[in-house]
Parts: C-alpha cells; sequence; structure tokens
C-alpha cells in the first residue's frame, strides 16, 4: 500500500472509531499534544491507562480478600477505575494494536502521521 491509502486508511479508522463512540475528543486532545519531539505521546498515555488500570484491579483483589472487606476502600477503588474507563479494556487494547500497525505502516512507507481536523 503506498502512504496516501495507509493515511486514508487510518482517518477512515479513526472516524469509525469517533462514529462508533470508541473515541471522543479527549482523543483529539491527546492526539495534538503529540509532536515529533514525542511521537509516542497516544500510545505512552494508553499504556499508563493499562498500568493503572491493572493497579487498581490488583489493589481491589486484595481489598476483597482482607476479613472484613474494607467497602469504602473498594468503592474508592471501584470509583477511580470507572473514572479512567468508560470501554472494556479489551476495546482499548485492540485500538492500540491497530493504531500501532497502521502508524508503523504509514512511517514505513516514508508517510507523516495525519491529524483529524
Amino acid at each position: 500500500m503506498d502512504v496516501g491509502q495507509l493515511q486514508r486508511r487510518f482517518i477512515d479508522l479513526t472516524s469509525s472509531l469517533f462514529r462508533e463512540g470508541f473515541l471522543d475528543e479527549q482523543f483529539t486532545q491527546l492526539q495534538q499534544l503529540q509532536d515529533e519531539s514525542n511521537p509516542n505521546f497516544v500510545g505512552e498515555v494508553v499504556g499508563l491507562f493499562f498500568e493503572d488500570s491493572e493497579r487498581l484491579l490488583n489493589d481491589m483483589d486484595m481489598v476483597l480478600d482482607l476479613q472484613p472487606v474494607d467497602f469504602k476502600k473498594l468503592d474508592a477503588h471501584v470509583h477511580q477505575l470507572k473514572g479512567s474507563s468508560s470501554r472494556c479494556q479489551n476495546c482499548l487494547q485492540q485500538l492500540k494494536h491497530e493504531y500501532a500497525l497502521l502508524e508503523q505502516q504509514i512511517l514505513a512507507a516514508g508517510g507523516a502521521i495525519p491529524m483529524l481536523e
């Protein structure tokens, strides 16, 4: 595939994810913070989300293992996790993988990652 086709595919994928509700204005804001000095910014933010989610799930597991269960702590962890995620982790992982693959293909073909307007 040539660069133009890959870039169109990237825009089509991104537009589709917006229409389906997987992406929102926050993604656009994150993407705008990404530049040549930090080309992996969005991927790093998504990676941090996964790390934070894993930590919160482990914390909830530990709270549930203690007797008596501290439901205030559990509620705080659940609230944090709920606040940082509106979609399931598998969807985000798939999105991260698809974006990374498409970005690699565009860059390997000598193109630049297009930004939505």
